[in-house]
């Protein structure tokens, strides 16, 4: 049975992340700056990084989160019904908007790389196993390498989650994944 004390902190842990989702998706990655992250958690901030190093892994524990929640749903339902849930619940993915500075981390920081690459890993080993599953279904087109598809998929959450944040116009874009799957389905036999 968990120790109360344990209890405790893991509700001041999850306050925290809470506060900071806020805190990130109000401000960005840059502006979320300590004193942002106090006002929004409602924590010292020796309390904030008691539970993570730093503001690095405090975001990088959010997109752990996300990654494994949104490998969840991949696993049931693919990748493309991640991007609808983007779609009909913009309140689960406010945060999202980081991704934007993230890709500038990406391109420019090595070990901020590798951290996001490591958490990013859950999500991609979803997409990998349900594209294997798909294709020994044989209800994914065959004429096209899985990896390939894989690499499509991804393209394509990595220009939809820009547009999200960057602000651009959602109409269309149901219609857009529904094209985004007919394309790697097999073709139904006649």
């Amino acid at each position: 049975m968990p120790k109360i004390a344990d209890l405790n902190m893991d509700e001041k842990k999850e306050e925290i992340l809470v506060g900071a989702r806020r805190c990130f998706a109000a401000y960005g990655y840059e502006g979320a700056t300590v004193r942002r992250l106090e006002e929004a958690t409602g924590k010292s901030r020796g309390a904030i990084f008691h539970h993570f190093r730093d503001k690095e892994t405090l975001f990088l524990a959010l997109a752990q989160e996300d990654a494994a929640r949104q490998a969840d749903l991949v696993a049931r339902e693919g990748l493309v019904e991640v991007m609808r849930d983007m779609l009909t619940h913009p309140e689960r993915h406010e945060w999202l908007a980081t991704r934007l500075e993230i890709t500038k981390l990406l391109r420019t920081d090595p070990v901020f790389r590798a951290r996001w690459m490591e958490h990013q890993e859950v999500l991609d080993t979803a997409v990998r196993q349900r594209l294997e599953r798909l294709a020994e279904d044989g209800r994914m087109r065959d004429d096209v390498d899985p990896s390939v598809i894989h690499l499509f998929l991804e393209t394509l959450m990595d220009g939809f989650i820009t547009r999200l944040a960057s602000g651009g116009s959602t109409e269309g874009l149901d219609r857009v994944l529904d094209l985004a799957e007919s394309t790697v389905r097999s073709a139904p036999v006649a």
